[in-house]
């Protein structure tokens, strides 16, 4: 009995090791985003401070996991057992929703998945009691503490959101995009506040568990506080005056003083939401362990509710502290979630990771409205004065950066205060949740959300708000099953968890590694964007096309011979996966058209106007050819859904000659396109007309068929419609092998 807990526990502290790596890999976002979007530095420094910011943080932090052990269950209302199972359910739940965000790059809040992961498991093993002894809910669960992060996920929504764009706006009116012509007088206020702030961020939130914070410092600090404050802000105005004169950049030691301040607020204070909930099992386990003869299910762990005596607490902070600094310097899925977060604040337009939806395009059409009403009552004057003030075309946007290093800083100046303001009024505001929203309040002032873009930026705002909310009930429902299915299952289903938890991270692991090695071309638009030479853009942008066509070809060859292979063999289960393949297809067509129009506009003018046409044209034929596959799958599957009668074999024998041409036109359209080599180009386009020819006779004796009374209707109509729409795909294809010679040569 003992050695099978010694075991869970090994694999509870396994998973906080695991957890420490998805859990700073997704609040990377928090304290990163800002410099990387603004390009502060070069990423490996950027890195540097705010892995030195998470050692210190976790190394310093107090250790208190008070929230793990009596945060939200009475712990001594529950058995040895069953603090395990419950642990064990939310350390299982935890990784494995951080890990699936992670991997979809949705930044989530930790906080919330271990505080509703326990919330879950608790309820789980409280069900049992509440049946079994007659107590009450309110005895077993802290429900005060879910509330407040329930209070906090709208609190933080809001307020951060609100402040981001109000603050950020006045800051644009006084620095203007031009921010290095506004200097002279106001870059050392806004330095002794920015840096001010901070600092005082960094004694109030990242210094307050620490452990060398007694009581004595504390209230020495508290005492002192507005003495402290006052000098700190008229020294580093100062300081900031004289850096100014000295020709450096004050806005990127904002920026990085605040990515390293928030960094070790972040390790301080969310280190229980990753080793929390294990290091309670632990001491859980060495409790049970001393009191030798004791039976796990009737032994309460009253121990939970007291002060932690867990030995060699800071060696573990200090090992946690190393596993988050490694793990942010190797993460893969951080940098995706961060991308997240900088795309939709990107000043500039550029690849769009989400698609419109009505709510977004209702809430840009309210707005437009509202704004056209109140700008009727604003004065021209003024209206005019702010318009040079928000002149984006003045914007200092170096080579790869998201926006600006005032927006930068504002963003981590503000988040900072909120938080710090929060937990002053006893707000239970959310670090991710301020910081995110915050950025995005700020990008929607700095006019980065245009008519262009604002429905796709909006959309992912509410997507990223949505997955807060899945993370709260996901974190919930899941622990509940798992805790509920190790009580009732015990040892075996405790194994069973273990397994899962395996299988669903390497899973997890493989799904993101095929999908970056498949974000080949994406890799090319970026070198476009970030490339200022027109030739070298003009290169690029061949092979992007050259990739993109050649790609949708082969994409239509294979999409093709499963559709007649499932028409012929009456198989819906192929033409329903070719049916969500087109779908899916078109929506990433329509985002390589968009990049490859952003590529365009960076290349010569004169080449641009010489290849305009051809391009466009290769583009609607490719559109084209999707649009085909649609046509030909949607009364296949209808017809062979509904169990109508199959294609008589005469009508396959006469089709399937047709089909092996068509691969064959295709697979050498592909490869011309792909090699850039129109040597047979010719010889294909005559091939295919000939085919046309062919199908054309093939369409007449058809009608004619049709025209018969003995003839199936539904029958001859969906042959006659695969007819047309596979003569369509070869005019499209014959379209395309042409466009793209004109465009590449």
């Amino acid at each position: 009995m003992d050695i099978f807990y010694l075991g869970i526990l090994v694999f509870l502290l396994l998973l906080a090791a695991f957890d420490l790596s998805v859990g700073v890999a997704n609040d990377a976002v928090n304290f990163l985003s800002p410099a990387v979007g603004a390009k502060a530095a070069k990423f490996k420094t950027i890195l540097l401070v705010a892995g030195i910011g998470i050692f210190v943080g976790a190394s310093t932090s107090g250790g208190m996991m008070d929230i793990a052990r009596h945060g939200i269950l009475h712990p001594d209302m529950y058995a040895f057992d069953d603090v395990m199972c419950i642990f064990l359910s939310v350390a299982a739940t935890d990784v494995i929703l951080l890990d699936i965000f992670n991997t979809l790059g949705m930044p989530t809040s930790t906080t919330v998945s271990m505080v509703f992961g326990l919330l879950g498991g608790s309820t789980a093993l409280a069900m049992s009691k509440i049946v079994a002894e007659g107590q009450t809910y309110a005895d077993l669960i802290n429900t005060d503490k879910a509330l407040s992060v329930i209070i906090g996920i709208f609190l933080s929504v809001a307020i951060a959101f609100v402040f981001g764009l109000v603050v950020m706006w006045i800051a644009r009116l006084v620095f203007t995009f031009n921010y290095k012509k506004h200097l002279r007088w106001s870059i050392a206020i806004f330095g002794g506040i920015s840096i001010t702030s901070i600092a005082y961020f960094l004694v109030v939130n990242g210094l307050k568990s620490a452990s060398f914070m007694s009581p004595e410092i504390k209230g020495w600090i508290d005492a002192h506080l507005l003495l402290l404050v006052a000098g700190c802000f008229v020294a580093t105005t100062l300081l900031v005056e004289i850096l100014h004169l000295c020709k450096i950049n004050i806005f990127k030691i904002i920026v990085l003083f605040g990515t390293f301040s928030l960094a070790m607020a972040f390790a301080g204070n969310d280190l229980v939401n990753f080793i929390g909930v294990p290091l309670a099992g632990l001491e859980s386990y060495l409790d049970y362990s001393a009191a030798s003869g004791a039976a796990p299910a009737s032994y309460k762990m009253s121990v939970l509710g007291e002060p932690s005596t867990l030995p060699y607490m800071h060696l573990y902070l200090v090992l946690a502290g190393f596993i988050m600094t490694v793990a942010i310097f190797r993460s893969k899925k951080a940098r995706k979630v961060i991308d997240t977060s900088v795309n939709l604040a990107r000043q500039d337009e550029s690849e769009e990771a989400f698609s419109s939806s009505r709510i977004a395009r209702r809430l840009v059409r309210n707005v437009l409205h509202t704004t056209s009403v109140v700008n009727r009552y604003v004065p021209r004057r003024v209206k005019v004065w702010i318009n040079t003030r928000f002149n984006t075309e003045e914007a200092i946007i170096d080579d790869g950066m998201a926006f600006d290093l005032v927006r930068a800083s504002v963003n981590l100046v503000l988040g900072g205060l909120l938080i710090v303001v929060g937990t002053s009024l006893q707000l239970p505001l959310s670090t991710t949740y301020v910081a995110f929203m915050v950025a995005m309040g700020s990008s929607l002032a700095d006019r980065a959300w245009g008519r262009e873009t604002a429905v796709y930026r909006i959309t992912g705002v509410i997507t990223v708000i949505g997955g807060w909310f899945i993370t709260a009930g996901a974190a919930f429902i899941l622990s509940f099953l798992i805790a509920t299915l190790c009580h009732l299952g015990g040892f075996a289903a405790m194994l069973a968890v273990v397994a899962l938890v395996v299988v669903v991270l390497i899973n997890n692991n493989r799904r993101f590694k095929k999908k970056n090695e498949g974000e080949t071309v994406d890799v090319l638009f970026r070198q476009m964007a970030r490339s200022h030479d027109k030739q070298e853009t003009w290169q690029l942008l061949m092979e992007h096309v050259r990739r993109t066509q050649a790609d949708l070809v082969a994409f239509a060859r294979a999409t093709f011979n499963s559709i007649t292979e499932g028409l012929t063999g009456e198989n819906i289960k192929v033409l329903r996966q070719a049916a969500h393949q087109v779908e899916n297809e078109r929506s990433i067509w329509k985002r390589y058209r968009k990049k490859e129009i952003l590529g365009m506009r960076k290349i010569d003018h004169l080449l641009a106007v010489e290849k305009n046409t051809w391009f466009h044209l290769g583009c609607n034929n490719a559109s084209q050819i999707i649009y085909c596959l649609k046509r030909m799958l949607d009364p296949a599957i209808e017809h062979v859904d509904n169990n109508f009668k199959p294609l008589p074999r005469a009508y396959k024998e006469e089709l399937m000659p047709i089909c092996n041409e068509v691969d064959s036109l295709l697979a050498k359209t592909e490869q011309a396109i792909r090699t850039g080599n129109f040597a047979d180009a010719d010889v294909l386009l005559v091939d295919g007309n000939a085919m046309k020819s062919r199908i054309s006779q093939i369409r007449h004796q058809q009608q004619e068929r049709i025209q018969r009374e003995d003839s199936n209707i539904q029958v001859d109509l969906l042959y006659l419609n695969t007819l047309q729409e596979t003569q369509e795909l070869i005019s499209m294809t014959r379209h395309l092998i042409r466009a793209s010679k004109r465009f590449q040569q």
